[in-house]
């Protein structure tokens, strides 16, 4: 009994708003490092990323989501209510944004900038490491700093 229940309730999906097939449902497309707001159709009361090494969901009410993406990549979004049913069951894809980026190749190594219009350093998997590391030390600083002149007002 429990596997029919199992597949009758993933024969819909409930998206940002309204139930379609699962066969008609497009990912929801999020670009790294921005968020995107997600209205519910119904409160929620759990919510499951599958990787959240790639998105992040955060509850702003019981009917409002907000997905900020972390890394490239697909995942999924699910998100049941109080009793325990799924309303919504989401794909997520996480893109990077192209605009302004460059990447230098140099002797087998790569390394990225952000250029918009003045270039910096940013982090892309798959640079060389000491480019990657350096970068992440700076960035990871930078934010502490942020954090920290926030907790203090």
């Amino acid at each position: 009994m429990r596997a029919i229940a199992l597949t009758v309730s993933t024969l819909f999906i409930v998206g940002l708003g309204h139930c379609d097939s699962v066969a008609a449902k497009d990912p929801i497309l999020i670009t790294i490092d921005h968020a995107k707001v997600m209205r519910l159709p119904g409160p929620a009361d759990t919510v499951i990323i599958g990787n959240p090494g790639i998105a992040d969901a955060t509850v702003h009410d019981r009917m409002t989501l907000v997905l900020t993406g972390k890394m490239t990549g697909i995942t999924n979004l699910v998100i049941l209510d109080a009793k325990g049913n799924p309303i919504a069951d989401e794909v997520l894809k996480v893109a990077k944004n192209e605009d302004g980026l460059v990447t230098v190749q140099r002797a087998g190594n790569r390394y990225s900038y952000s250029c918009t219009p003045l270039c910096s350093n940013t982090l892309e998997v798959g640079d060389e490491k000491n480019h990657f590391d350096s970068t992440n030390t700076q960035i990871s600083t930078r934010n502490s700093l942020g954090q920290s002149s926030t907790a203090q007002q």
